[in-house]
Parts: C-alpha cells; structure tokens; sequence
C-alpha cells in the first residue's frame, strides 16, 4: 500500500496533467465519494462548500498556463491508521502569478487505497 504521502504528490500530479488535458477524471479518482470541500479567503464571511460531484472540468477549463504544487507540513493520524489529517501550502501558479493557500486535508483508508475524504482551503492574501 503507498504512503499518504506518496498518494498526495499523485493527486498533485493529477490536477497538473488535469490543467493540461481538461479533463478532470485522473483527480476525481482520489476523491472519496463522501468528499466534502470547503474554500475560502479573508474576504468571505463563511466558506464555500463544493461536493464530489463539483465540476472539476469545469474548473479546469478556466485554467490555463497553471501548475500546482503542495508542501506538506504535518500528516497527523487519527481513527486507529484509518485516517490522515495533512497540512500544508497549496500554491498555484497562474499564468506566471502564484496564489497561495493554507490548507488541511483529510484522507481516510478506503479497501487498500487512500481517498480525499475533506479539504478544507484558505486562501492567502
């Protein structure tokens, strides 16, 4: 079985190869189908929640010239090894630009592989 880690750098790997083809398919087969994501920024009052079935082509098809990368800073297990709380800075360069994001990652066991149960993300200004 591959470390979280190794399945968060894949799931990175994922969304690069998503920004390129606008297909969104190779990202959402890390997702739980419980995903549950929440997005936000100083600006907002309450977070956004978006769900499994969001439109990730959708998402994709706005994004061109983009890479994402993520440093982790902790992965902290909790439910006897059956979960994995990672936290860590997203960055996102767009069209040259970097957009940063303090971010938290739930990833539970699922059978023998590891699924993005939650997100939560918090923009940085």
């Amino acid at each position: 079985m591959k470390t979280v880690e190794e399945v968060i750098n894949q799931y990175f790997q994922a969304w690069n190869e998503g920004f390129i083809s606008k297909n969104g398919d190779g990202i959402r087969r890390f997702m739980s189908q419980d995903f549950v994501g929440y997005w936000a920024h100083s600006e907002i009052t309450q977070p956004e929640p978006y769900f499994y079935s969001y439109d990730l082509n959708g998402v994709l098809s706005q994004m061109d010239d983009a890479e994402k990368t993520f440093e982790i800073y902790s992965v902290i297990e909790r439910n006897n090894g059956s979960q994995r709380v990672v936290m860590g800075r997203e960055t996102n360069v767009i069209g040259g630009r970097p957009f940063t994001a303090q971010c938290m990652f739930i990833w539970r066991l699922e059978g023998s592989e590891w699924k993005l149960l939650r997100e939560y993300i918090e923009l940085e200004k």
